[in-house]
């Protein structure tokens, strides 16, 4: 992950939010932006509007394919097929930006020669994308000056997760889109803050700033800062922690703003793993499904009740400011990690948020120049060496954070799994425009529950006729490991053999059929494709 990390900006979008209006060509991936990033979603219609060609990779026929140049209704999972599909196309037809190749990476030859055999028909034939398509997609993205890809948690969530983030990689590496303006390849975080959370080292490999645990010069700095000794091992994911836990090799948890009876794949493994823990706390802000299950809930002030930092997904680091007192007992969040260590023996004295902040810039060369005073202006993006630094808007320019960027050798994989005569079909999630996430705040929100109260599975109606399910039935979805039952919505947004449902409503929750199989590498599960069968309910 390291060397993933170094030519991506640590997981963080390369270029700004704004940019994305002046881009040339636009690939969004496994990404609906528009319902999960609005804000984003306007500015790519507005940048189609200025004349922008805009391409749209997803199984689901999503609102920006209305507006698209080309749209690749590719099947679940077959990311790296299509791409590499895309940089066939380029190679063969010398779109390739080969000054920035010669000058600026390395490992171009391999990733060449492994891409040789992924002409637009296997590559059609692997992904279901028609080839034409796929030709016409990667003239255009080639054919830009500038040409920005969008990407979110469609490409990232799959056992292959890390490889469809170096395909996208090569493909920008190979058209030289790294280090301009309008250009790069931009992850859309999918929740608040989860992009500063990554920065203050919420990752197990790293300290803040993404400083590896494993370098001993590093883990001397926190050492000494902190008074204490620090593992030289990194730490666990949270799916290797469910898997620990349910091997009884892990008896407690601390879970904070996380509500994973919801979230996490496997939803009734999760269930029975948190059931049987020793010593469970939950830390959040409302009880949520997982909060119920505590032995002790630790309420936490909202992000109005507050004052702090959030680092949103562009790397732009904002003040929060407190607008209202924390109702009841609830805390901040870093006040209730504070009084918790004083209580473990810990001699920690922080006064305020700005305190933390402090420490944060001390220890942390990418957050050196960002203090409450600079943010009083507005954000700073990182990084930020030292206070007369204005803040970096693009990453990579003139050289990567490693020296060259590097190309990987990536082959198509199949899913963990495919559709057989047991299970027929494809399950794949999301969200949807007016619920987020496990639906923990906005399905207390009377006027969303209006727009959307329940799930309401998306089917072919094709598919739904064969099986004799109409629109106002219900249906029972089973996978591997559990069933669920929820209303129809018939609809060709979703290709025959496909289904869709979001993972918003405990009646209805889509995570207990979804795969605890993960991406070897980046530990992400497989929450994008599992395979179901469909009955009609009673």
């Amino acid at each position: 992950m390291a060397g993933l990390a170094t030519v991506l900006g640590s997981g963080a979008m390369t270029n700004t939010i704004g940019e994305v209006e002046n881009a040339q060509a636009i690939f969004v991936i496994g990404s609906n932006t528009t319902e999960n990033h609005p804000i984003i979603g306007y500015r790519i219609r507005k940048a189609v509007r200025n004349g922008a060609k805009l391409i749209v990779a997803d199984p689901r026929s999503i609102p920006l394919t209305e507006i698209c140049d080309v749209y690749l209704p590719l099947k679940p999972g077959a990311d790296v097929a299509l791409i590499n599909g895309m940089l066939h196309v380029i190679l063969k037809e010398g779109l390739v930006d080969n000054e920035f190749i010669a000058n600026r990476t390395e490992g171009f030859e391999d990733m060449k020669a492994t891409v040789d055999k992924y002409t637009p028909e296997y590559a059609s034939q692997l992904s279901g994308v028609p080839a034409e398509d796929i030709i016409k997609a990667a003239r255009l993205y080639a054919g830009a000056d500038s040409a920005t890809v969008l990407y979110t948690m469609g490409v990232t969530q799959h056992t292959s997760g890390t490889e469809n983030v170096l395909s996208l990689a090569n493909l920008t590496l190979a058209t030289g889109n790294f280090g301009k303006p309008g250009a790069g390849l931009n992850p859309l975080r999918g929740q608040n803050n989860v992009q500063g959370a990554c920065d203050m080292g919420a990752l197990p490999v790293v300290f803040t700033g993404y400083q590896p645990v494993a370098d001993p010069t590093v883990r001397e700095k926190f050492e000494n800062a902190w008074n204490v000794r620090l593992p030289d091992k990194p730490g666990m994911t949270m799916t290797e922690m469910f898997q620990a836990a349910g091997e009884d090799r892990i008896r407690a948890l601390y879970i904070m703003g996380e509500n994973p009876f919801l979230s996490d794949p496997d939803g009734s493994h999760i269930c029975h793993t948190l059931e049987k823990m020793d010593f469970l706390v939950v830390q959040d802000i409302f009880l949520t499904e997982t909060a119920q299950l505590a032995d002790v809930v630790l309420p936490a002030a909202t992000f109005a009740e507050k004052n702090g930092v959030f680092a949103n997904t562009e790397r732009r680091v904002q003040r929060v400011r407190k607008a209202l007192n924390p109702r009841g007992q609830s805390k901040p969040d870093w006040e209730i990690i504070t009084m918790l260590a004083r209580k473990l023996g810990f001699d920690w004295n922080y006064e305020n948020s700005e305190q933390v902040m402090e420490e944060i810039s001390r220890l942390t060369p990418s957050y050196a120049g960002i203090n409450y005073q600079r943010l009083e202006d507005g954000g700073i993006q990182w990084p930020c060496p030292d206070t007369e630094h204005p803040g970096t808007p693009i990453l990579h320019v003139g050289k990567f954070s490693r020296g060259l960027g590097k190309f990987s050798a990536v082959e198509y994989r199949l899913s963990a799994e495919q559709a057989d005569g047991e299970y027929p079909f494809l399950l794949t999630t999301g969200r949807s425009l007016y619920h987020y996430h496990t639906g923990t705040m906005t399905r207390k929100t009377e006027g969303l529950n209006q727009f959307h109260s329940e799930e309401l599975m998306e089917i072919n109606p094709l598919d739904a006729e064969k099986l004799g399910i109409g629109p106002n039935d219900s249906v029972i979805v089973s996978s591997r490991r559990g069933s669920v039952r929820c209303n129809v919505r018939l609809t060709e947004r979703v290709q025959r053999g496909v289904v869709f449902m979001t993972f918003h409503f405990a009646e209805s929750a889509a995570n207990l059929l979804t795969n605890s199989e993960f991406c070897r590498i980046a530990k992400t599960p497989e929450l994008k494709v599992c395979a179901v069968r469909l009955e009609k309910a009673e």
